[in-house]
């Protein structure tokens, strides 16, 4: 049974470390530009050379999205862009536009090329077409179900590869291909730039009453009649390697290192587990349900993978996510005398009761017993984000584990 790669999102250097580290196989993350993210935080030229040291010193791949549908002012640009990467080496590229398609092939042709799902690849034919330009793999499109994902894998090059989405936010739209931001807002979302709309509250208008908004209530809150909950596959690991996916794709490449790495811990257990035995799999499902549940999500649902969605795949009532735990931050290092220092996102106090997540599964609850700014002065709390903190805990930490707190 072949072992499917787990790719991880990184919206930073901290979360590509922290992918890294909590159990990716490969990371994808973009560039300051070219990409499908802009509002992402994203790399700059001297993060991404040092993101793709780290990753290779762990063994772990490094893809870089170039995914935009580009025009022509785009283009000058990107070549630029191809010529930067060619020198950083990373595993892969991941292009959904011909025109960079073709640019990349003749920059940097020694760097593997993978189709974004915005190609919509929805048919055998269309990984045929890509694999005799050159592709070494294609991004499924999220409307294929896990049938017609296995009559694709029956219909290509055996060294082809299928990368698919497994867990993450779902797009109202056909695989990213949505034009209401930029009819609202001008912001195009096949540029990068999307406002989500699909998140937004909306009302009826009738035809001969304009400016009379009609309410529509789910609840007293309205109604959000394009927000769909989120994709979610982890029940369905032993399916997913039967339809035969190469690589299992997280999205979330604006999400924080807590949500990286308890997605990135959760799937990489799972997904070990099923190939050391089934029933070890099976046994510990209650564990991968708490523990996907402890990252900000919006309700779950398999998407198209079993067939059509229903009414049943959206959220009526809201559209903020379900948020069980608050990042504290992520330890940066650890003196002889076992204090960590770290820098702080979220505000709390000496006592207080919090939770260090390891990459190994386990959590460990701790007592918060001193605290310490940045020139050595003992505080009672840090209240102001990303400060540097120093901290005594009741066990000490480790670099790279995480500091949660529960969100009573």
């Amino acid at each position: 049974m072949k072992k499917p790669e787990l790719l991880v999102p990184a919206s930073s250097l901290e979360v590509l470390k922290t992918a890294v580290i909590f159990g990716a196989d490969a990371v994808y993350i973009g560039g300051e530009a070219f990409g499908l993210r802009a509002k992402a935080k994203n790399f700059t030229k001297d993060e991404m050379e040092e993101g793709i040291a780290f990753a290779h010193e762990h063994g772990v791949n490094v893809h870089v999205t170039a995914n935009i549908l580009a025009h022509n002012n785009d283009l000058d640009g990107a070549r630029e862009y191809f010529q930067e990467l060619k020198s950083m080496k990373p595993d892969a590229l991941i292009i959904a536009d011909p025109g960079m398609f073709i640019m990349a092939r003749e920059i940097c042709p020694e760097i593997d090329i993978h189709i974004s799902t915005q190609a919509n690849n929805t048919n055998y034919m269309t990984y045929k077409f890509w694999y005799d330009q050159g592709a070494k793999r294609v991004v499924s499109a999220r409307e294929l179900s896990l049938s017609e994902i296995k009559e694709i894998r029956k219909n290509i090059p055996q060294d082809m590869e299928i990368e698919s989405f497994i867990h993450g936010a779902m797009c109202i739209s056909y695989s990213g291909r949505c034009l209401l931001s930029s009819y609202f807002t001008g912001r195009d979302a096949n540029q990068g730039a999307c406002t989500h709309p699909c998140r937004w509250k909306y009302a009826v208008v009738e035809e001969k009453r304009p400016g009379e908004y009609l309410p529509v209530y789910e609840n007293e809150r309205g109604t959000y009649i394009f927000n769909s909950k989120d994709l979610c596959m982890i029940e369905h690991i032993p399916e997913l390697i039967d339809a035969g996916i190469d690589s299992f794709k997280i999205e979330g490449r604006m999400k924080t290192a807590l949500y990286v790495a308890t997605v990135a811990r959760t799937y990489r257990r799972a997904i070990d587990d099923y190939l050391e035995s089934e029933d070890k799999y099976r046994s510990n499902m209650s564990w991968y349900q708490e523990e996907i549940a402890k990252c900000t999500y919006r309700q779950f649902t398999t998407g198209f993978y079993y067939g059509k969605p229903d009414e049943n795949t959206q959220i009526y009532d809201n559209n903020t996510y379900i948020n069980e735990y608050i990042y504290l931050g992520i330890i940066d290092s650890v003196d002889d005398t076992g204090c960590a220092r770290f820098e702080q996102r979220n505000k709390f106090c000496v006592g207080d009761e919090i939770e260090i997540m390891k990459p190994d599964g386990n959590n460990i609850p701790v007592r918060v017993l001193a605290m310490y700014d940045e020139e050595g002065k003992e505080v009672e709390s840090c209240p102001h984000s990303k400060q540097i903190i120093d901290v005594k805990l009741s066990q000490s930490p480790e670099q790279y584990d995480i500091l949660r707190v529960k969100n009573f």
